[in-house]
């Protein structure tokens, strides 16, 4: 049996970054996963200021920046005319990319396990890790970072309470212009023309020399867009927005087209003696709502900066010093404003009572306002829009 301080389970962007940062920290810390490298996943593709800023406070920051592409300018437009052009303040990167870059920046000093564990035992005192190749962990402290993996949560007794059953869809491909070499745009966010088409936003924006696009849909996971997207994406995104092309000009779908549900939950019967949970393990996010990541960091930040640093110098790890963390008052702000900009976003999408009308016009005048205000300081080159007759 293998004694630590600590033992991650989970290799994602929560478990890596909590293992770089203890670990940096001299904390013995075992990280528990089975994969050498972490496989291609459709997940986080792009980190935006409000992120960055957490990540700073990491201390891994200058580890992970370097492999991504920042956008240099960010374009927002909706029904076929450019309202606002502005600094870039994002960083694209996949999200495989980005994991296994924070696994770079883990010290020696972490022992790493290619295994997955198989069952969990936890007490006020240590807790006992099982794992598929027959080997076991013991430690103080138990931190449950296995993403949507629910099997070792159901065996403790903590169960996901669905808030909202398949709340978003998000679409994922590569774009490329056709008959010259790139775009207008660095990045561009192009928002719905019509409740109708149950959809947020189209986000496009660079990650090395590929132009990343992600749609956010509120459709059934049977709805035959999703099929349709698939075997004609270029089509379907010009039924959507009809005048995208009025901004991107001609354009083609490279590579896969990928698509990923996702249900909101929330854990419930968390608080336990020995073990804590962040992450998607904890709580899920809507990726329109683009929060996901700022929940990863701040739950990682705010555990391995503040509190397993304080509970590790005294004896015991019972479930008052585990609240302690889900009481803390920057994690319970961030996985609020993460809820409320998931129904919100969802709501003004898509929802068809006057206020929301109301609420989607207000938006536009208000960016468009902006552009043009900003347009008045930085003046540059126009680029001819035909106009249009948008619909509410």
């Amino acid at each position: 049996m293998l004694s630590t301080d600590v033992a991650i389970v989970g290799g994602g962007l929560a478990g890596s970054t909590a293992a770089a940062m203890l670990g940096r920290a001299g904390i013995r810390v075992v990280l528990i996963d089975p994969n050498e490298i972490y496989p291609p996943d459709f997940r986080c593709e792009k980190l935006d200021s409000s992120q960055v800023a957490v990540l700073r406070k990491t201390g891994l920051a200058d580890d992970i920046l370097p492999a991504t592409t920042h956008d240099g300018s960010f374009w927002i437009a909706r029904f076929g005319r450019l309202i606002d052009k502005r600094p870039g303040d994002q960083n694209g990167v996949m999200y495989d990319t980005l994991v296994n870059t924070v696994r770079k920046a883990i010290p020696a000093s972490v022992t790493q396990l290619r295994a997955k564990a198989t069952e969990l035992s936890t007490s006020r005192e240590r807790q006992h890790i099982t794992l598929s190749n027959g080997d076991s962990v013991s430690a103080r402290l138990i931190i449950l970072a296995n993403g949507l993996n629910i099997g070792l949560r159901h065996a403790l007794g903590i169960e996901r309470k669905v808030m909202s059953p398949n709340h978003s869809i998000t679409v994922g491909f590569d774009l490329k212009p056709v008959g010259r070499p790139s775009f207008d745009f660095s990045s561009l966010t192009y928002y719905a023309e019509r409740p109708s088409d149950r959809m947020a936003y189209l986000t496009l924006f660079p990650i090395g020399n590929a132009t990343r696009a992600n749609l956010f849909t509120y459709r059934n996971v049977d709805d035959p867009m999703l099929r349709e997207i698939r075997q004609n994406p270029v089509k379907v995104l010009h039924d959507l927005m009809p005048g995208l092309g009025r901004i991107t000009g001609a354009f083609d779908v490279e590579g896969p087209v990928k698509v990923r549900p996702i249900d909101l939950y929330v854990s419930e019967g968390h608080l336990q003696p020995g073990i804590v949970l962040v992450g998607d393990a904890f709580a899920t996010s809507c990726p329109a709502g683009g929060t996901g990541t700022s929940k990863v960091f701040t739950d990682v930040e705010r555990l391995c900066n503040v509190y397993v640093p304080e509970w590790l110098k005294s004896n015991g790890m019972g479930d008052e010093k585990i609240a302690t963390f889900y009481r803390d008052p920057v994690k319970l702000a961030c996985d609020m404003a993460s809820s409320a900009k998931a129904y919100q976003l969802k709501s003004i999408s898509i929802d068809n009572g006057l206020i929301w009308h109301l609420h989607r016009w207000a938006r536009f005048v208000a960016r468009a306002a902006t552009g043009f205000a900003r347009s008045l300081r930085t003046p540059s080159p126009a680029r001819p829009i035909d106009s249009v007759k948008p619909s509410a």
